[in-house]
C-alpha cells in the first residue's frame, strides 16, 4: 500500500527537483543549481536551494558526503529514492488525469 502524503509532509517542487538531480549522483549546491536549470528550465536562487537541502536532510532523504574540497556535496538516501519514486508516480497520475480531462472538452 502506498504511503499517504501526511507521512511525507509538504513536498515542494524544489525538493522534488533536488531529489531528481541527486538521483543521478552526488553533487554540491552549484552543480545542483546548474543541473536543475538544465533539465527543468527552473533557475533556483542559492537560498532557495539551501533551504530545501536543509529540509531534505532533516527528513533523512539526502545526506552530506565527506569532502576535502570547500564545496559540500550531497547524495540521495534510500529513503529519498523511495520518496522520489512515490512523488513521480503521483505526478504521472496527475498528468494522466489532466490530459484525459482536457481532451474531454474536445480540440482547443
Amino acid at each position: 500500500m502506498a504511503r499517504k502524503s501526511q507521512e511525507l509532509g509538504r513536498f515542494t517542487d524544489v525538493a522534488l527537483l533536488v531529489l531528481i538531480s541527486l538521483a543521478e549522483g552526488q553533487k554540491h549546491g552549484y552543480r545542483m543549481i546548474s543541473d536543475i536549470e538544465e533539465f527543468s528550465g527552473t533557475s533556483l536562487e542559492p537560498g532557495t536551494l539551501y533551504g530545501a537541502l536543509m529540509r531534505l536532510e532533516e527528513r533523512g532523504w539526502i545526506e552530506p558526503v565527506a569532502s576535502a574540497e570547500r564545496r559540500k556535496p550531497y547524495r540521495i538516501t534510500d529513503g529519498g529514492r523511495a520518496a522520489l519514486r512515490e512523488q513521480l508516480a503521483t505526478l504521472r497520475r496527475v498528468e494522466q488525469t489532466g490530459v484525459r480531462r482536457s481532451l474531454a472538452w474536445g480540440p482547443a
